[in-house]
């Protein structure tokens, strides 16, 4: 080929280099040609009838994902989230022999209980430590002491209380045996596996284990509702070798439960078996109801009294991009080419007698010949033209492709039964992106896309008892994302963050119109929001600046008092803010760890406090800022926050700002009896008068093993570049 004087730059060929190789994909040799591919499939409920049309179904779709014989995923995302009542006290009456009020777990729908490593029921207070649950007889304060330790077996997770009936979910490793299709002996198979202990409790001093539930596959969830127990457990679909396990339901070593197994006909880049099961926690006889349900790699869970809802992100397999690439090129680019060029590029396509590759080596030659007979400008105009069109076409399917799956799912006194799917565009945040109101499901997700041009912006859905759409509210907050949402009643109440800390009201009283009634712009942003009263919402976040760089510095934790009454133009009441930069609350992140009740005027959160600038500590051997854990302790009113106090369950050295990772000393969780606050840690319960915090009233220690890890906690991860690893730790690690 004859080559003109205006060459094409260096430049140019890099960016053509990058374009052909991206166009070039869809043009290899592939499986399934052009519109061979079903990206969406029927959304019909099916139902396996045997292990092998189960791997034969795996073994078909593993083209359409990663042509492998695994799926699943590997990490483990638990889900994360609080009270759906607009009136979210905390007060419980208890027996006569306990005390008149206390709290209980801070949960997000009422009636339906979440499982947390501390519970209480006015008298006694049951915690797990490390693997053991330990029951203390706490009120009186003054005279509270434990009454029971009994070991769990496995990595005792949290757990339910239930009048006299305890249950206690672990996760555990274990070797199974399995019968592999005609073998004549069982053969032994490694697995995750979910132990679910139940123990009557009607005598504290000795539990007593009713039933030993356990189930293949990693605790994900569970919730009471009633006096039924609800729990999932997930486990990777493997379909490679003689084995494939699939889920099944013991007590102790007996299966006593084979559920079946349900799918849709759709592709998925991962393959889960989700194991939804219930019992009474009630009942002696092993009766348990379970179905499990195959699907994508779920994150996010929410449950309300009727309803289970399991979401996760939509995953398309790779195959479809080959198709995409090559339905994008004729598509966008070629429209825009030159018509003698479109003519040329056209009849190659349409030739029978050249294969894919063929196609693109004379289709590659017709765009060389084309850019090197252009003069410079025509060119650049022509190659702008393009990337802008790329640019609109990609961040259009983008937003279709990135979707949230959510797939519901009723319960009704133990009985589980599959309802409906649904999708929206965006990513969820945690359990209280999602609500359930007056039978319609409501959900607040963030749009993110990464192509060439960088997209985000946030939507709120609304979708009836099918899961159609029948409400939505787009492009909220353009170059901002979801921190927190929390729904009450007919509103919605989000805050996005990017420079500064829009808190949105948004009306939800109409599904079909969901609607902006009003916002706030503040510095900082809060990461959980939970109502004070009907008019009035709390968050809790970090504080933030301005930085000398242009850009937005996070500083301590920040509570924030929200007036909603004018919806139009809802204000900040008050504030208060912990520590510098660095301080961090466990209440951000798990709705567990806050306690409030307006009744009390209380608000409190476990702190790890941040103080002053980085130190070198010639003791340990590197820089590190002085850190303080422990409890803060919050009177609460509409006139703001007042500190009535601070609990630390720190001792000696490390009352002096020393904080150790993982310390048995960190404290976690915060409840009340009448006028006693209780503060737990692993290592130890504090009760103190909550009308004078600083008098301490008991101290309970548990049977708290300290760790090889325990070791004074680092700027930077022990043994970073530049960070000296403490001499006992040295050693250990040889």
């Amino acid at each position: 080929m004859k080559m003109k004087t205006n060459k094409l730059s260096v430049g140019f060929y890099l960016w053509m280099v990058l374009v052909i190789g991206i166009l070039t994909a869809s043009c290899v040799p592939k499986i399934w040609e052009k519109g061979a591919i079903k990206i969406e499939a029927s959304q019909e409920l099916k139902k396996f009838s045997s292990a092998n049309e189960l791997r034969e179904y795996l073994q078909k779709n593993a083209q359409a994902s990663y042509g492998t014989k695994y799926f699943g995923g590997i990490s483990r995302v638990m889900a994360m989230g609080v009270a759906e009542s607009a009136a979210p006290s905390a007060q419980k009456m208890a027996s006569d022999s306990g005390a008149s009020q206390y709290s209980t777990t801070n949960i997000q729908v009422e009636g339906v209980d979440e499982a947390d490593f501390v519970k209480n029921d006015g008298r006694y207070i049951y915690t797990l430590t490390q693997n053991r649950l330990v029951i203390v007889d706490a009120y009186p304060a003054d005279n509270a002491k434990i009454v029971s330790e009994t070991e769990i077996g496995g990595m005792p997770r949290n757990m339910l209380v239930n009048k006299d009936r305890l249950v206690v979910l672990s996760d555990d490793n274990a070797q199974v045996p399995y019968f592999a299709e005609f073998d004549f002996v069982p053969r032994p198979r490694y697995t995750q596996k979910t132990h679910v202990f139940v123990y009557d409790i009607e005598d504290r001093s000795s539990p007593k284990l009713v039933n030993d539930y356990s189930i293949n596959g990693y605790y994900f969830e569970s919730r009471m509702i009633g006096d039924f127990v609800y729990f999932i457990a997930k486990d990777n679909v493997y379909f490679d070798g003689p084995i494939m396990p699939l889920p099944a339901i013991r007590e102790s070593s007996r299966i006593i439960a084979k559920p079946d197994i349900y799918y849709f006909d759709n592709p998925e880049q991962n393959y889960v078996f989700h194991t939804i099961a219930s019992f009474n926690i009630f009942s002696d006889e092993d009766e348990v109801n379970a179905k499990t349900f195959m699907m994508g790699y779920s994150n996010t869970l929410y449950v309300s009294q009727d309803n289970i809802y399991i979401a996760y992100q939509k995953n398309l397999p790779w195959r479809y991009y080959e198709v995409h690439n090559e339905e994008r090129f004729y598509d966008v680019v070629v429209p825009l080419l030159p018509s003698d060029v479109r003519s040329e590029i056209s009849k190659i396509k349409d030739d029978s007698s050249l294969n894919s590759q063929e196609k693109w080596d004379k289709i590659s030659s017709v765009l060389e010949d084309m850019y090197n007979n252009m003069e410079d400008g025509g060119r650049q105009e022509l190659i702008e033209k393009i990337e802008k069109a790329i640019d609109e076409y990609e961040i259009k399917l983008e937003a279709e492709r990135r979707k949230t799956v959510i797939h519901k799912i009723g319960i009704d006194n133990g009985e589980i039964e599959y309802k409906a799917k649904g999708e929206v565009p965006g990513y969820l945040l945690n359990q209280f992106s999602m609500d359930e109101h007056d039978g319609n499901l409501r959900l607040a997700t963030t749009t993110e896309i990464w192509a060439r041009k960088s997209v985000m912006y946030n939507n709120v859905f609304v979708l009836d008892e099918g899961m159609k759409t029948i409400g939505k509210l787009e492009a909220i907050a353009p170059d901002e994302r979801i921190y927190s949402a929390r729904f009450i009643g007919g509103r919605l109440y989000m805050v996005t963050f990017k420079r500064i800390d829009p808190l949105f009201v948004i009306d939800l009283s109409s599904p079909e119109e969901p609607e902006i009634l009003g916002e706030l712009k503040i510095p900082g942003f809060s990461d959980y929001l939970h109502p004070y009263d009907e008019n009035h919402i709390i968050g809790i976040g970090k504080e933030t600046e301005g930085n000398e760089w242009g850009g937005v510095s996070v500083k301590g934790v920040k509570l924030a008092l929200f007036d909603v009454s004018d919806v139009e133009n809802p204000k900040q009441l008050d504030k208060y803010e912990i520590g510098d930069r660095g301080t961090d609350s466990e209440a951000l992140k798990e709705h567990k760890a806050f306690l409030f009740d307006k009744g009390k005027n209380l608000l409190v959160i476990p702190v790890t406090e941040a103080k002053g600038k980085m130190e070198y500590d010639s003791r340990l051997g590197y820089y590190r800022q002085r850190l303080w854990q422990g409890a803060y302790v919050f009177g609460l009113t509409l006139e703001g926050f007042e500190v009535k106090g601070k609990i630390t369950h720190n001792e000696g050295d490390e009352q002096q700002d020393y904080y150790y990772y993982g310390s048995p000393n960190a404290v976690r969780r915060s409840l009340y009896m009448d006028e006693v606050l209780y503060t737990i840690s692993m290592g130890k319960i504090k009760a103190n008068d909550l009308n004078d915090i600083a008098n301490e009233i008991k101290e309970v220690k548990l049977p708290y093993e300290k760790q090889r890890y325990d070791y004074p906690y680092p700027v930077k991860a022990v043994g970073s570049p530049g960070v000296a690893v403490p001499e006992t730790e040295a050693a250990e690690r040889g």
